[in-house]
């Protein structure tokens, strides 16, 4: 019988909120602690994935892995754009089919994957279907990633709110500090999503202006996220028998 997919399915509330970091850091984090979790991204746009400074470069950088940037993002495209337009430039016609087959190869290295999805759950990734239904498709439960600062109240609970209509687990939010200091709603902003969305945060990653190396992006999760949390989840899914 086939492996089942396990591990978690990372989506943001918009794009640019941090996902490889949270993803990366993770995934670093619990490889640290003696889970064998790899990473992927199923589709990567606004660059080829061995190129410095993509999303598979840093997640594997930052990660740890020893796969090849081409293995973690197997569909790279250059055009800086929806990966359904960006694979369309280029000629490509993206099936989801297509897409969940390429996961497969890393599935069979690693225990659970840490997938990153790109942008949000509505993001169109073929012509017929969106972020939203790779994720459903792969059955895994569901992180968000989102702003810490004003306005992410209402990002964030839409995200969850759509995601629970599709049928999606949402296991958990991390916020990412994107806003200035003066922002006075960060203070507040994982109480009422935790309130209102009925959905743990299980972390707020602070804005750090130094470079990000692999150990910086480690320590920054261990110290301001729940992996255990994380761990805990993994581990209940092979309980579960969803890990062969």
């Amino acid at each position: 019988m086939s492996k089942e997919f396990a591990g978690l399915f990372i989506a943001g509330t918009d794009t640019e909120v941090g996902k490889t970091v949270v993803t990366a850091g993770i995934a670093a984090a619990l490889r640290e602690s003696g889970c064998d979790v790899g990473v992927w991204k199923p589709v990567q746009s606004g660059a080829l994935a061995h190129e410095e400074m993509s999303d598979a470069f840093r997640l594997r950088a930052w990660s740890g892995v020893a796969d090849r940037c081409e293995e973690i993002a197997p569909l790279a495209f250059s055009a800086p754009l929806t990966p359904w337009l960006a694979a369309q430039a280029e000629g490509k016609k993206l099936t989801i089919e297509e897409i969940t087959a390429h996961g497969y190869p890393l599935l069979a290295k690693h225990d659970w994957l840490l997938v990153e999805g790109a942008g949000g759950l509505a993001v169109p990734l073929t012509e017929t279907d969106m972020m939203v239904d790779l994720a459903v498709r792969l059955k895994l439960p569901l992180l968000l990633v989102a702003r810490a600062g004003l306005g992410t109240i209402n990002h964030t609970l839409l995200s969850v709110w759509y995601a629970r209509s599709r049928g999606l687990v949402v296991a958990g939010v991390i916020l990412n500090e994107g806003a200035s200091a003066a922002d006075q709603s960060v203070a507040t902003n994982a109480k009422m999503i935790e309130c209102y969305g009925n959905v743990p945060v299980w972390g707020a990653l602070p804005h750090t202006p130094d470079e990000l190396t692999s150990e910086r992006v480690v320590a920054l999760v261990k110290q301001h996220v729940h992996v255990e949390w994380i761990a805990r989840l993994l581990k209940q899914q092979i309980c579960k028998g969803e890990v062969r």
